[in-house]
């Protein structure tokens, strides 16, 4: 206890010194942790359930004939049938059980009031797979799925029961209507069970038997070339997943080569012979199915390099000013061994005093950490952010100790064992002949300035890089006028409206908007523009011949009167649809240059006819109009073949997502949204309401993430190599104060001595310039992918970063320069 409260004394007598390396220390340490507690969130924490490591997801990589459906659960490869998921639940010998699930969007009606929420189909083996135990009542179990549409059971989610309900004990047994549905709640999920999808937060569970009533029109149990549900099993005891994938690959064989292969047709023989080849992959699943993993995970381990360079930079920085003070304190040191301390007792007592300024860095970082993850949540979009909890966790507070511990020893280890060397005569006789201190010591000081500033030079140059490419993302064509457009969805359907009642309801809804005033166009469509969202099939098209393994895929979509008037899209060829176009009229469609491009129609789309995928489908669909390319489902993809359907000439629409374009600010026009909705029904839930400019930023968001964070970092580094730089120059100037002023006697001008100073500066920014630049150009190269439309080693953005750095290292030492022009030489003589 003495000798701690001996090394808190010590650092409180340099208060700015102590006070400098906390702060460099917290602003390091709480952007690692920041960044690492989004590390640990979307990569690495499991699920909340029981043994996770025994969880595993089934993949099925290969040829997939028919319609495959995809969420944020993952991609193709990860999607079943409903049969092929029954015969392996039967056939399987590896696992206690294999279960399903699959997201649906839910309207939730208890007691008069409606929301729009999310919802997750689940298997009767889910909640025993995952061996949750309910916070109250009961979960869903086998005997709830056995039979389709029997069991209209629902489990709350905790969140949702404790936000939405208030906790109130006496809703088991109570009636929640879902998608029109009442179902009986029969449980809700423990406290901080969110599914098994990263990215999602039902708030229910339904059995998967009733997909049919929740979704309505869809049918698919039967159909072995749908699949659309995700599968995930747990090992038995023992078991590895080697071996219980070539376990589970005999029964899934038996099923592909017996059952499956036979439905195959139109298959060249290439894919026929892949297809029969196809096996059951296994994954580990302890983090559940996700494509958060894929999407994220570059973007984030290149954010905790870049903090992890800060850190370093801080570390280098505080080991600059420990070094110059443990010159200061040579003869403190020599004092102490020669009247017999140990020096290993010093080393000790001077790793006590790092470690203490690195405790109260991490404590401080905990502060900056917080900080940050707020400002972090602050730019995610509003689905992202529901699914994100700014807060530090257990693993994130033991990785900050740990941080803290490190980062001590590293910046304390070595000035310690410096300044401990005993050298008692040269330090008992104050260094005479070396007034800039050990020889060692000021090379080590200026080589780590000068890994300062290559550090800092490499995030400098990747925050350029990023910040061009977020330019360049900004300056992409999208082909729509963004401008004073405002959007948002109705799914009526999920209030148990049937195709017709939602038509009549969707033309109502586009009369009473069309009449406010301000408005000057309204049309819908139903998958959103870059919201991430796209719909597909193969076609058939005139002139266009289809083979085995030819791609006649195409997107599609279904859209009002006016779209394309509404959306600022130009019209090359033909016609629009017009309110006319309904049931009783011929089907018609509208198609993009990318779709008359890929299926040779040149600019005589007009008058040809399409139809859906298959030799004996009719091609009845006649093309009526030819629309210019603009992006459709991301901003930074490229602008897919794409043919458009009019929605009042679907027998089974039940959602749309509405188009208000105004001649005032559209985000103060909002607020008319919700109130004509909800004159035509009060029960009908508004979603996903913003501006069509809110929506492109946040198809982007990752993108604006990115540069933000890696800016804000480079900045960050570079101010601390600035300090770091002024601190090694001002003790320097300081130690050779007499050595100055014998060269002032000798004649020589303060415009002298200040390039003397600046040289030094010079030289050190030129050689860490360079290095940072190598640096750079090889980190971009792992980076390459996050960047749009441009190089890893582009000149511009070297040119511009090596400017700004050679900018601010003058600006650092340009004071200590100014203060050693003037020095007077006859005090100097007299230094001591």
């Amino acid at each position: 206890m003495r000798r701690i409260w001996l090394a808190g004394r010590t650092l409180f007598r340099a208060p700015l010194v102590t006070a400098v390396a906390i702060v460099s220390l917290a602003l390091g340490i709480g952007a690692n942790v920041a960044i690492f507690s989004l590390f640990e969130q979307l990569l690495l924490r499991p699920l909340p359930v029981h043994q996770p490591e025994r969880l595993v997801n089934l993949l099925a990589p290969g040829p997939k004939p028919g319609s495959q459906s995809m969420n944020e659960a993952g991609n193709s490869d990860s999607v079943f049938s409903y049969p092929m998921f029954r015969d392996l639940q039967r056939r399987q010998t590896s696992f206690t059980d294999v279960a399903a699930h699959r997201q649906f969007d839910a309207n939730l009606a208890y007691r008069g009031r409606t929301l729009s929420g999310e919802g997750m189909l689940v298997s009767g083996s889910y909640f025993p797979v995952l061996g949750v135990q309910p916070a109250l009542g009961r979960l869903l179990g086998p005997d709830d799925d056995r039979t389709l549409g029997g069991q209209f059971a629902v489990v709350l989610s905790h969140a949702f029961w404790h936000e939405r309900l208030g906790a109130d004990p006496r809703v088991i047994g109570a009636a929640l209507v879902v998608n029109g549905h009442p179902l009986t709640i029969v449980g809700v999920t423990p406290r901080g069970f969110e599914g098994t999808t990263l990215g999602t937060r039902p708030h229910v569970f339904v059995p998967i038997t009733l997909r049919t009533q929740m979704q309505p029109g869809w049918k698919g149990f039967d159909d072995r070339r749908s699949c659309w549900v995700y599968l995930f099993a747990r090992l038995r005891p023992g078991l590895t997943l080697d071996r219980a994938a070539t376990a589970l690959n005999v029964p899934y064989r038996a099923v592909i080569t017996g059952v499956e292969v036979p439905l195959q047709k139109g298959m060249s023989d290439q894919t026929l012979a892949r297809f029969k080849a196809r096996q059951i992959a296994l994954e580990d699943g302890r983090r559940g199915q996700s494509t958060v993993d894929r999407e994220a995970r570059q973007p984030l381990v290149f954010l905790l390099s870049v903090t992890a360079i800060v850190l370093l930079i801080a570390c280098v920085n505080i080991a600059n000013l420990l070094l110059a003070r443990g010159a200061a304190r040579s003869t403190e040191m020599a004092v102490r061994l020669s009247l017999g301390a140990g020096r290993w007792q010093l080393v000790g007592q001077l790793l006590l005093e790092a470690g203490i300024l690195a405790l109260m860095g991490g404590a401080a970082g905990l502060l900056v950490a917080t900080w940050t993850l707020s400002g972090i949540s602050a730019m995610l979009p509003l689905e992202a952010a529901s699914s994100f909890t700014p807060d530090i966790s257990s693993p994130v507070l033991v990785f900050a100790a740990v941080i803290s511990m490190v980062t001590g020893l590293a910046f304390g280890l070595f000035p310690a064992l410096a300044s401990t060397r005993p050298d008692l005569v040269s330090a008992l006789k104050g260094q005479a002949g070396q007034p800039s201190g050990p020889r060692a010591a000021a090379r080590l000081r200026t080589a780590l300035v000068t890994a300062q500033i290559a550090l800092s030079m490499t995030l400098l140059i990747s925050a350029g890089l990023f910040l061009k490419s977020l330019v360049n993302v900004s300056r992409v064509d999208l082909g729509v006028r963004i401008e004073n457009l405002a959007t948002f969805r109705i799914s009526p359907e999920l209030n148990g409206y049937d195709a017709t009642r939602s038509r009549a309801l969707f033309e109502r809804v586009e009369d009473a908007l069309s009449a406010l005033t301000g408005v000057t166009a309204v049309s819908a469509s139903m998958v959103p523009l870059l919201a991430g969202s796209s719909w597909g099939t193969g076609v058939q098209v005139e002139g266009f011949r289809v083979l085995p393994d030819t791609d006649n895929d195409a997107r599609f979509n279904e859209i009002g009167p006016g779209f394309f008037r509404t959306l600022g899209i130009p019209l090359v060829a033909g016609r629009e649809f017009t309110p006319a176009d309904g049931l009783d009229r011929p089907k018609i469609a509208i198609v993009n240059e990318a779709f008359a491009k890929k299926f040779n129609l040149g600019r005589d789309a007009v008058g040809k006819r399409i139809g859906n995928s298959g030799p004996k489908e009719p091609m009845d669909i006649e093309i009526v109009g030819l629309v210019q390319n603009a992006k459709y489902s991301e901003v930074k993809a490229e602008v897919p073949p794409l043919f458009f359907r009019p929605y009042r000439q679907d027998e089974e629409v039940g959602a749309m997502v509405f188009y208000v374009r105004t001649a005032i600010d559209p985000g103060a026009f909002m607020v008319n949204i919700p109130r004509i909705v909800a004159t035509l029904d009060a029960n009908l839930p508004v979603e996903n309401l913003r501006t069509l400019s809110q929506q492109v930023q946040n198809n982007v968001f990752m993108d604006r993430m990115v540069t933000t964070l890696s800016a804000a970092f480079a900045i960050l580094a570079t101010l601390l190599a600035a300090v770091g730089l002024y601190g090694v120059l001002a003790y320097t100037v300081a130690q050779r104060t007499r050595e100055i002023g014998l060269r002032m006697a000798l004649g020589a001008g303060p415009a002298q001595v200040r390039g003397m100073v600046l040289r030094q500066v010079g030289v050190m920014t030129a050689i860490g310039a360079a290095i940072g630049i190598a640096g750079a150009v090889a980190a971009s190269r792992g980076a390459g992918a996050l960047l749009y439309q441009l190089e890893g080693s582009d000149p511009a953005v070297l040119t511009l970063s090596a400017v700004v750095l050679a900018l601010v290292a003058l600006t650092a030492g340009f004071v200590p320069a100014l203060r050693a022009s003037r020095i007077d030489p006859m005090r100097a003589l007299r230094w001591e």
